[in-house]
């Protein structure tokens, strides 16, 4: 993988580091391309059980790197042909369905600003755990752009329409704190305690169910967009799924032998 994107595999968690803070882990073609073939390559391998998606340096992600973003635009007009937002389809909208897809839980530590698709990212994972020193804004608006990374689809999910308007249609500044008043946080630790207690949760996640969370993060994708007729009958379709799973088994024998269940991810 490239230097951009750190990759570590321990004992079921991996572990994906944004790694070029000199930049602000803006993001370059090279951290896009490594990102997004990170992520695919941890959802499709049986050993990882759970994500951690984090970041090196005083920001978690500020988006699109605008000095290369530029160049793009230049070509495009001189040569008067490819599309400099191509950068869309090819890796912003598979990065963010490889965290959404995958049927393992996704973490992200955000250990500093999130702007752009930085926060698309944050808001596709399935947990985040922001440290309070941390921001998030939309940008798209103030360089001219159209929401990108998810966010029309998250960003109303979490704090309403209206209020996602306001974010879209007027980007500032959203401290740690306003943010988990938002609803945006699930985990608000101070900044100095981030990278444990990502890792912790992280963990926590990579030794339990598997298939019970990728059930679980399966039925509420569904149901965002279903009937409760339609999301009724996925749950009756999950559950069977988890019920036939080995953890299944192991829990409800622990259950009742009043022990602790040790899972095993299938």
């Amino acid at each position: 993988m490239a230097d951009t994107v750190l990759y570590d595999v321990t004992d079921g968690l991996a572990t994906v580091t944004l790694n070029r803070p000199e930049a602000m882990n803006s993001l370059n073609t090279e951290l896009k391309v490594a990102l997004r073939d990170t992520l695919l390559a941890a959802g499709s391998d049986p050993e990882v059980r759970a994500v951690l998606l984090t970041a090196t340096g005083r920001a978690f992600c500020v988006g699109q790197d605008l000095k290369e973003h530029i160049g793009a635009l230049a070509a495009t007009r001189e040569s008067g042909s490819g599309n400099a937002l191509s950068t869309v389809r090819e890796h912003y909208n598979p990065i963010v369905r490889a965290i959404t897809e995958m049927p393992k839980p996704v973490v992200a530590g955000v250990n500093g600003v999130a702007a752009g698709a930085g926060f698309g990212f944050a808001l596709a994972a399935d947990y985040r755990v922001v440290a309070d020193s941390a921001s998030f804004t939309t940008a798209f608006a103030g360089v001219g752009l159209s929401s990108d990374s998810g966010l029309s689809w998250t960003l109303p999910r979490f704090i309403g329409a209206g209020r996602a308007a306001d974010l879209l249609l007027f980007p500032r500044s959203i401290s740690a704190r306003e943010a988990d008043e938002l609803g945006l946080v699930n985990r608000l630790v101070p900044a100095e305690e981030l990278a444990a207690t990502a890792a912790e949760v992280a963990r926590r996640l990579a030794d339990g169910p598997t298939v019970a969370y990728a059930s679980i993060k399966e039925a509420l994708a569904f149901g965002a967009g279903a009937q409760l007729a339609d999301a009724l009958e996925k749950e009756d379709e999950l559950q069977t799924r988890a019920g036939a799973s080995e953890d299944h088994t192991i829990a409800v024998q622990a259950f009742v032998a009043k022990e602790r269940p040790k899972f095993l991810g299938r």
